[in-house]
């Protein structure tokens, strides 16, 4: 689960950060702090941070920092659990065609987003879920504490 939050920092209300914060920082810290003795050693653990981590967006703050939580949790994580040969990864969705981005209703408002990845589209939630389905899987049992960026090259050009 995410949600966005719009606003530079000067536009954001308390409640509105306390909102972003409780859903997309501290509730991923939560249900892994109560997971943890359910996950098998060797087991996977896969957060979804977010490409505005990567690059000044100020239009995002307080999506960006919470977002910016989950990728220092993973590290983190990563180290605690090796030990237990639990893997923890991040991947960083770019701009992606869900209910999180209403506004991609407007034709023109998708094409402008679609111009930020090297591929011209925006991306698919398979796009994401098959970056997520390998650090899932044993082929990934070797890659841990990594931010995978699936943004479609999203601010290669910058």
């Amino acid at each position: 689960a995410g949600i966005a939050g719009p606003g530079t920092i000067d536009e954001v209300e308390e409640a509105d950060y306390d909102r972003v914060f409780a859903v997309n920082a501290k509730a991923p810290f939560f249900i892994l702090k109560h997971g943890l003795g359910r996950l098998r050693d060797g087991g996977r653990i896969v957060n979804i941070s977010s490409g505005v981590t990567k690059v000044a967006f100020p239009g995002m703050t307080s999506y960006a920092a919470s977002k910016g939580a989950v990728e220092v949790l993973t590290l983190t994580l990563a180290q605690t659990l090796g030990a237990r040969g639990i893997t923890v990864n991040a991947v960083s969705p770019g701009t992606i065609e869900t209910d999180i981005h209403p506004w991609m209703a407007d034709p023109a408002a998708k094409a402008h987003a679609a111009g930020f990845s090297v591929f011209d589209r925006v991306g698919q939630p398979g796009d994401v879920a098959d970056v997520v389905g390998f650090l899932a899987s044993d082929d990934a049992r070797w890659v841990t504490g990594q931010n995978i960026d699936a943004s479609g090259g999203s601010g290669l050009g910058l």
